[in-house]
């Protein structure tokens, strides 16, 4: 597994702001949107192109264009799909699949409550995007349904990771598949709760507001 965080003033800028717990919902979820834009650049750096003949205004030449079978976007719900119009902003012909995962606050088990994904992904660049790398259950989870699927190649986007999410994921997912982890912060660590520490709180409510169980 290859993790990268990315260094960049913007990224720092932005994410700050994100942390702020006075932030409200409104500019949470536009830097969100701008965060997810800057860490896709990154992460699409290797996406598959092939070659392209075209005309310009003023002669032919070959470019690149992004290859088939197109990559596909999965948004593990709920907040995962605040940072969705970032990643097809980036990537529009992109197909988009969605994952909805909730933790067991009390036993921190991942329950499986929407499945809405292809059931081929051979040959295919997955990016699975979730605001949040805690525990690393929820991820290893969306990774393993991509694996079971065909997809050799994934990359997951998170804004914040805890050492121990990533260490989770890292031992889990092995050399079975190509996995890439690309966040904005590597946080302390996490709470007796499993919070991320200093973290930003829970995305899903500041993105979209507290839900009633």
């Amino acid at each position: 597994m290859e993790f990268k965080v990315i260094d960049h003033p913007l990224v720092k800028h932005k994410l700050t702001i994100l942390r702020d717990k006075d932030t409200p919902s409104s500019v949470f979820r536009q830097l969100v949107d701008e965060l997810v834009t800057l860490l896709a650049y990154e992460a699409t750096r290797h996406v598959r192109v092939t070659p392209k003949q075209i005309e310009t205004p003023i002669q032919p030449m070959e470019g690149e264009v992004i290859s088939t079978p197109r990559p596909i976007v999965i948004p593990i719900l709920r907040a995962g799909l605040g940072m969705l119009s970032g990643m097809t902003s980036l990537l529009p012909t992109a197909e988009v699949g969605f994952l909805g995962m909730k933790r067991d606050e009390e036993t921190l088990a991942i329950e499986t409550y929407a499945n809405r994904l292809p059931q081929d992904l051979t040959d295919r660049q997955v990016f699975l995007v979730d605001p949040m790398l805690a525990t690393g259950g929820t991820l290893v989870a969306a990774i393993d349904y991509a694996l079971e699927r065909g997809a050799r190649d994934v990359t997951c986007i998170c804004l914040v990771a805890a050492p121990e999410g990533v260490k989770h994921v890292e031992e889990h997912i092995g050399q079975r598949a190509d996995v890439t982890v690309v966040v904005a912060a590597l946080d302390e660590g996490l709470t007796p709760q499993a919070y991320i520490r200093p973290g930003l709180g829970d995305a899903g409510d500041r993105l979209y507001g507290i839900v009633d169980q």
